[in-house]
């Protein structure tokens, strides 16, 4: 990731719990047991051989559909001089009527922590950069609309444990709870739903998504105790040249930066039902696998002067998906952004234009069919 370089290479629910397993730095307590998860039991006769009572009915599956919205990387500038007027209060004023759903999620790039040691102090490369915003910008987050912050990333650990652990708990005060570490599902309920939400990089302490048995296993576990699975993923080589996705595993500073291909639809297999990336700092083509959507990347949804912008890398979007109770596909619709400077997020731009393009150069047969107006249609 450059800065101001024009070649970079660079959710509204109610009651959520939090599922964590093998989990780092104390950052969620495990979920309690859900009984409704319990094999029911076969009747069995007693001694006497009179038939024991049948077990209890099992509770009707719940209905309904589940709104989605959903962003790429989200970068609100970065201390000490990069920060935005009104201390960041107004920041997402232009697109919050966009932030509207059950689950509304964004990829949190990089810390809310006043910092420490960064990981660049002793690195001199050019590409090493280091983010970090006030923790109390987790509010502005929060009255956004976002419901849950993906943190597996490549900046989760730009100030090391000690930022880790402020970012985290910036985001619990906020009651803005995040996914992504080692191990951990989230789980928000929508009216009678669970929803899950797992983040995924190839980064340390993250959900690997170069370990596709694993990151299967984890997924399906997460379809085990929720009606409706979303994977979140941060992955592909970045900057300005690379919209498309490329087969086969993608590096970037001979970092492996995952296969997406691959990655997506093994945790399809598995039981995800959406599955949303972030991380190449541009916009991706969308292709359905299995009737599920997969949208590569969303590109940068804000990047106040950390981030280079002009061309593909200004342009984003807010992507609207409706999902049933079984997960399955009902609607879709991508709202166009675009990064202005200095960096801040506002309706409009090329977004349809170019996901439309590249999904069709992609994917074929299996793009997603995106209309003049943004919508969503399976092929």
């Amino acid at each position: 990731m450059h800065r101001h370089r024009p070649l970079v290479l660079g959710l509204v629910g109610i009651g959520m719990v939090v599922a964590a397993f093998a989990i780092r730095d104390g950052s969620t307590d495990p979920a309690p047991a859900d009984s409704a998860l319990t094999p029911p039991r076969t009747t069995r006769s007693t001694a006497s051989g009179t038939p024991a009572a049948p077990p209890a009915a099992a509770p009707p599956r719940p209905t309904g559909d589940v709104r989605i919205a959903a962003v790429g990387d989200i970068v609100m500038g970065s201390l000490p001089d990069d920060l935005p007027p009104d201390d960041g209060a107004s920041f997402f004023d232009p697109v919050d009527d966009l932030l509207a759903g059950d689950v509304v999620l964004g990829n949190l790039e990089g810390t809310l922590t006043y910092g420490g040691p960064s990981k660049c102090d002793d690195n001199d490369s050019p590409h090493c950069f280091a983010f970090h915003a006030p923790p109390s910008y987790s509010h502005w987050l929060k009255k956004a609309g976002f419901t849950v912050m993906n943190v597996a990333n490549n900046h989760i650990d730009d100030f090391g444990a000690e930022g880790r652990r402020e970012t985290f708990a910036a985001l619990r005060s906020a009651h803005l709870p995040y996914t992504g570490r080692l191990g951990q599902i989230t789980v928000q309920r929508v009216n009678g739903l669970r929803v899950a939400v797992i983040g995924f990089a190839p980064d340390r302490g993250a959900n690997d998504l170069t370990n596709l048995p694993a990151a299967k296993r984890l997924t399906a576990r997460a379809a085990k105790m929720a009606d409706v699975v979303i994977v979140t993923m941060h992955a592909g080589a970045e900057g300005s040249d690379h919209t498309h996705v490329e087969p086969g595993t993608e590096y970037f500073l001979g970092e492996d930066r995952g296969d997406c291909y691959r990655f997506s639809r093994a945790v399809i297999d598995a039981g995800a039902d959406l599955v949303v990336g972030s991380g190449p700092h541009v916009m991706r083509g969308m292709e359905f696998y299995k009737g599920r959507l997969i949208a590569y990347s969303l590109g940068n949804f804000s990047g106040y002067k950390v981030l280079g912008l002009g061309g593909t890398l200004s342009v984003s979007g807010v992507l609207h998906v409706t999902l049933r109770a079984d997960g399955s596909y009902v609607s879709g619709r991508l709202h166009p952004t675009e990064i202005v400077e200095p960096g801040t997020p506002e309706p409009g731009g090329d977004g349809i234009d170019l996901v439309s393009g590249v999904s069709e150069e992609d994917f074929g047969s299996h793009a997603a069919r995106i209309s003049s107006d943004g919508t969503i249609r399976q092929p």
